[in-house]
């Protein structure tokens, strides 16, 4: 059975409070709740973690090695400035889904850049939650693949 690591990044614990015309109107308890749905339907594990600091995450990504063979990560807003978390994504060589809620790249230009789709297997976003669901399909369709 895989274990999948599910990080979400600063002010995703705001979700259904925060700006709702570009984030919705579901919790983040409630997009969890979907995610660990769709994990038993998958039969992998998941372990959700939410941090609102840059170093939690880095030391949580780290710490993956050994536990999880996946990790998939909505960063937040530190998809566009957090050199660490790339390299921590980097250094564990765990294969990583990049997730996000909105569409990035229809948002202000400072959005468009990732630091963490070049060492990611692949990036979705744009599709609300399902974009949490099926990042989770993917990182475990990749990592059936890879397993072959």
């Amino acid at each position: 059975m895989f274990s999948i690591l599910v990080l979400h990044g600063p002010n995703l614990n705001l979700l259904g409070l925060r700006e709702p015309g570009i984030y919705g109107s579901l919790t983040l308890d409630n997009i969890n709740g979907l995610l660990e749905q769709e994990a038993e339907a998958l039969k992998v594990k998941v372990s959700i973690i939410q941090s609102n600091h840059e170093g939690v995450l880095v030391d949580t990504i780290h710490l993956a090695g050994g536990q999880h063979q996946g990790i998939l990560i909505n960063a937040g807003a530190y998809t566009h400035t957090s050199v660490a978390i790339r390299d921590a994504i980097a250094g564990v060589n765990i294969p990583t889904v990049e997730v996000h809620l909105s569409n990035i790249y229809r948002r202000e230009e400072f959005r468009h850049h990732s630091f963490i789709a070049p060492v990611a297997v692949g990036q979705i976003s744009g599709f609300g939650p399902q974009s949490y669901i099926l990042g989770l399909k993917a990182i475990v369709n990749y990592l059936q693949k890879s397993s072959n």
